[in-house]
């Protein structure tokens, strides 16, 4: 073993989402840090779907952009697609989407990186820690040699022992083309770390010319779309269109003729998939009474004419994917350009972690992304902008960042994470948060910009902004309790006879179903996004309070005593994972239920209703 002659003070292994930011922000924070990929090229590589937000995701890219992270700003910068998600529900589940340019946004990433003071890039398969007294001291390389380092985080996504499945076939693999990582599990175990094996999959990739699009129905972007970043600055992105189809019963026949090819269903796969991601033999044996299943087209990038065909994860052999693929309309005719399959990689058991993401039991020693369990590009990049910032701010002797439930989705994901064990791939949702009112999008700022600001991430001018807003916002509210509407206006705007007096222009705001361009009419003069906020605030105040309320009360009901021979298959209220989960663990208490992965908060509030109702029938 040799010595690098550079020391480091922090130590980033991986260079996926989780390493980008964590080595990001320990490298802003003046921090010497290293980081290491096996191929340093594919730094930021998107080995599934190239794109960034979604249902519940989109309030983490908020969150981390609040932090001065890459992931929103990049995001910005080399989407093609911009789409609100639930925009017919309220503000509070809101989800931006992007479909990106995989290609250029991790050419952007890295040479954001390359360009970051402090940060260095190195290319290497790191093989083995050493710790010398519970304490981290440095990492050897498959070449032998030795990196010291004050602090490390481990951000190895699905390489440890990875193994890529197609089939029957099976081979060693990181993902598709890139080596598997060998010799950190075994190493892990040692340390005395629970070693997990999970699983994912990914779907073909289509070459353009031979997809038939007037098959298709055709998804476009937002007309006016919205961006992630507060740092992002003459926002104008191409929109490329997005396709939707479906397979059908020739498809499902197709499938289940072959399962036993399949390394899912014949046994050779050992990890655990993810339930909310599941691939499309899973989807078909799962759902039989479905005829059909809904497939989305994306492309890939401007700079490619590949298509990442969305639903269609599978872990078939190719021959039986170019059969099922040439059912689906538009795709009769398609070539594959690169196969789906699935993958199998270690995992640690987090709640060996902190709060901070670091170990229990090895000090210096931090987790993110999917190494913690996880899936998906956002889970990861929040995970390493906390260990990211805590990993810093031990070693310049700062308050470590410790997000609660009510602060964010990201306070959320590391409080799951190392309280409650999960058996399977976690994925955020926005009924994984209690506070979900609270934790908007569109008021990520307002929540975590103070701590961005404090770790010396962001710019405090962006702070004195969002500031000015709220003042404004406050001042805005006062003035429209004021504005008094008469009854035929309001009539007119809420399309109703109900209004027989005048009503404010605040209470306008409140009524449901109202027509927001016709109310922000009466108002010109004031600025569209804070019209906006107004909106949100009466909109959501009544909630908000009776939200609270719920939650104080939530902590006196946690010892209430759940029957032994109760039936969670009986409580429909409650989600099928919710009952599967319970079924399974048999909590004794409320408490102990909350604590199960899987058994979302609403879950439990349906569950207290169930006891009360026993207690009265």
């Amino acid at each position: 073993m040799k010595n690098f002659p550079n020391k480091f003070d922090i130590i980033v292994v991986g260079g996926g989402h989780a390493g980008i930011e964590a080595a990001y922000a320990s490298a802003k924070m003046g921090l010497k840090t290293v980081l290491f990929s096996i191929n340093a090229d594919f730094i930021g590589n998107m080995s599934c779907n190239p794109s960034i937000g979604g249902l519940a995701k989109s309030q983490l890219v908020f969150e981390i952009d609040a932090f001065g992270g890459l992931m929103p700003l990049i995001s910005d910068r080399e989407g093609i697609q911009f789409r609100m998600l639930n925009n017919k529900k309220g503000p509070a589940v809101w989800s931006l989407r992007a479909q990106e340019d995989k290609i250029m946004y991790r050419t952007s990433i890295k040479q954001e990186l390359e360009e970051t003071e402090n940060l260095y890039i190195k290319q290497a398969s790191i093989n083995d820690i050493i710790v010398e007294e519970g304490k981290f001291k440095g990492v050897v390389s498959k070449t032998g040699m030795f990196y010291e380092g004050k602090s490390c985080i481990l951000t190895t996504g699905t390489f440890m022992r990875g193994l890529i499945h197609i089939g029957l076939t099976h081979f060693d693999a990181g993902r598709l083309g890139e080596p598997a990582s060998y010799g950190l599990s075994d190493r892990l175990k040692k340390l005395g770390f629970t070693i997990k094996r999970f699983k994912t999959g990914t779907p073909a990739r289509i070459d353009g010319k031979t997809i038939d699009f007037d098959e298709m129905e055709i998804q476009n972007g937002d007309d006016n779309p919205a961006h992630f970043s507060m740092r992002t600055n003459g926002f104008n992105p191409t929109q490329v269109p997005c396709y939707i189809t479906r397979t059908n019963l020739k498809t499902h026949k197709i499938i289940l003729d072959n399962l036993d090819k399949a390394p899912l269903y014949s046994g050779i796969i050992e990890g655990i998939g993810p339930r909310y991601c599941p691939s499309i033999e899973d989807k078909v044996v799962r759902f039989k009474d479905r005829n059909s299943h809904i497939v989305f087209v994306e492309p890939e990038g401007l700079h490619t004419n590949e298509y990442y065909i969305n639903g269609m994860s599978t872990s078939l052999p190719l021959d039986i994917q170019i059969e099922f693929y040439h059912t689906i309309p538009g795709l009769r005719n398609a070539e594959i350009v690169r196969p789906a399959y699935a993958i199998e990689y270690d995992c640690i058991e987090s709640t060996q972690l902190k709060k901070t993401l670091e170990s229990k039991h090895i000090e210096n020693l931090y987790f993110a992304g999917q190494i913690n369990g996880t899936s998906g590009y956002e889970e990861a990049a929040a995970q390493g902008v906390v260990a990211g910032v805590n990993a810093a701010a031990e070693l310049l002797e700062k308050e470590p960042l410790i997000l609660g439930r009510e602060t964010s989705y990201m306070g959320i994901l590391i409080d799951d994470l190392t309280s409650k064990i999960t058996n399977e791939p976690y994925r955020m949702f926005t009924s994984r948060a209690e506070y979900r009112l609270l934790l908007r999008q569109d008021n990520a700022d307002e929540r975590l910009l103070k701590y961005g600001v404090k770790y010396g991430l962001i710019d405090k001018s962006y702070l004195e902004k969002v500031e000015e807003r709220i003042r404004k916002v406050i001042n805005t509210v006062n003035e429209f309790k004021k504005i008094m509407i008469l009854p035929d206006k309001a009539k007119e705007i809420l399309k109703t006879d109900s209004v027989n007096s005048s009503i404010s222009l605040l209470d306008l705001y409140k009524r449901p179903d109202i027509d927001l361009n016709k109310i922000y009419s009466l108002t010109p003069e004031v600025d569209e996004d804070i019209k906006f906020r107004v909106y949100i605030t009466a909109k959501y105040e009544g909630y908000i309070k009776r939200q609270l309320r719920k939650i104080k009360e939530f902590e006196h009901v946690k010892n209430i005593r759940i029957p032994a021979d109760i039936d969670y298959e009986k409580i429909k209220i409650i989600s099928i994972e919710a009952r599967e989960k319970l079924s399974k663990h048999k909590p004794k208490t409320v408490g102990d239920a909350l604590s199960i992965s899987g058994v979302s908060p609403s879950d439990i509030e349906s569950l207290i209703f169930w006891l009360q109702k026993l207690k009265t029938d």
